[in-house]
């Protein structure tokens, strides 16, 4: 089935897929035969009932303080994107103390063949099959989460994402299968767009195909969520396809007004844009600018306008200074990579100035294959 969202296209909009093929065993999950350390993710210690009587045995009460919203165990959850390590700053006021013996105790459990089936049960392989009408420019939306998942925003981000696929002629196919990141999928797209994406979402196989599709001239497009784990488990993501790694955002208040600054860059992605404009949203902080990585700065934040607060996981603060990279461009491989920060409030996908910058981005991430990256 084709759905076009405004009569007399040309073109109409491909965003439905076939029944998925049989799903295979997952074989290749990440950390499925990883000892258990404070560096597991949180959710497969707490899916864990001897990692959960060590914790208990070494620091007791801690398990008790874990605030609910962090403490689920069914995908998507919180829990999949934090560790012990990264948690007890929360937990334990200054942090704790003997992390060393608690992650010594841990390491000694067995991995059994119930704990690999649990660790691996928030991936798939299902490999989705597409319809997609002829266009000269296809999208494929990505939309799977394990850890943190807001449904206003990613509904909003999808229904901007048709509207303008619909409005530019673009074929769009619209999945949550992890499956869907493999090499016979893959290569029917000029790019990839992860909605919000949050978790660790891949398979080893699947990493190694999308790694290999953007560095081979693919386009990636990843929005707000996408970028904004509290902990990666897959290095090259945010070190190299995003450029920076995210440590927070205000929470008092956590939506906050603040004046975006655009620059120009050899992507084109600025042009039309207003030279700067005030809109509300929740406001990502990261380690360091995405421009000292080789980023290509499309817009910052000026700090001065809002108030980036503290750290609530007590790391690095979340005042950047002035320069506060808010949206950029990366050149990966032969691939094209942007990314943008904005995007927690559903209002903003209906900015003018944002959709525009979207539209733009796509545009141009798409053409990784016949253009040049600059």
């Amino acid at each position: 089935m084709r759905k076009s969202l405004f009569a007399g296209l040309a073109l109409t909009l491909g965003s439905i897929s076939a029944p998925a093929l049989a799903a295979a065993p997952l074989l290749d999950c990440p950390m499925r035969d990883a000892a258990y350390s404070v560096d597991s993710p949180l959710v497969d210690l707490l899916l864990s009932a001897p990692a959960k009587a060590v914790i208990e045995k070494n620091l007791p009460g801690t398990l008790a303080k874990i605030p609910p919203f962090f403490a689920g165990t069914k995908s998507p959850t919180f829990a999949s994107i934090l560790t012990f390590k990264a948690l007890s700053g929360m937990v334990a006021q200054g942090g704790v103390a003997n992390l060393a013996k608690l992650d010594a105790d841990l390491r000694k459990l067995p991995v059994t063949s119930s704990n690999k089936i649990a660790r691996c049960e928030r991936y798939d392989d299902e490999r989705p099959r597409f319809a997609l009408p002829t266009a000269k420019v296809r999208v494929l939306l990505f939309e799977k989460m394990t850890g943190f998942r807001d449904t206003p925003s990613v509904e909003a981000a999808n229904a901007a994402f048709r509207a303008m696929a619909a409005r530019k002629g673009w074929a769009l196919a619209v999945t949550d299968k992890g499956g869907a990141m493999h090499p016979s999928v893959l290569k029917n797209f000029d790019a990839v767009i992860w909605n919000n994406i949050s978790g660790d979402v891949l398979t080893l196989s699947q990493r190694k195909a999308f790694r290999s599709y953007v560095e081979g001239g693919g386009g990636f497009v990843g929005i707000h969520g996408s970028a904004g784990d509290p902990v990666y488990f897959w290095d090259w993501y945010p070190d190299t396809l995003i450029g920076a790694r995210f440590i927070g955002h205000p929470s008092e208040p956590q939506f906050q007004s603040a004046q975006i600054k655009i620059e120009s860059s050899p992507s084109g992605i600025a042009t039309a844009l207003s030279p700067g404009w005030t809109m509300k949203d929740e406001w990502y902080s990261f380690a360091k600018s995405a421009r000292l990585n080789g980023g290509k700065v499309i817009a910052t934040l000026d700090e001065t306008t809002y108030t980036p607060g503290k750290n609530r996981f007590g790391g690095p603060p979340l005042a950047m200074g002035a320069d506060h990279p808010i949206a950029w461009t990366r050149c990966v491989g032969k691939g094209k990579a942007f990314y943008s920060a904005i995007g927690h409030l559903p209002e903003t996908y209906s900015n003018a100035n944002y959709v525009t910058m979207l539209e733009q981005s796509i545009a141009w991430a798409a053409t990784g294959r016949n253009v040049v990256c600059k």
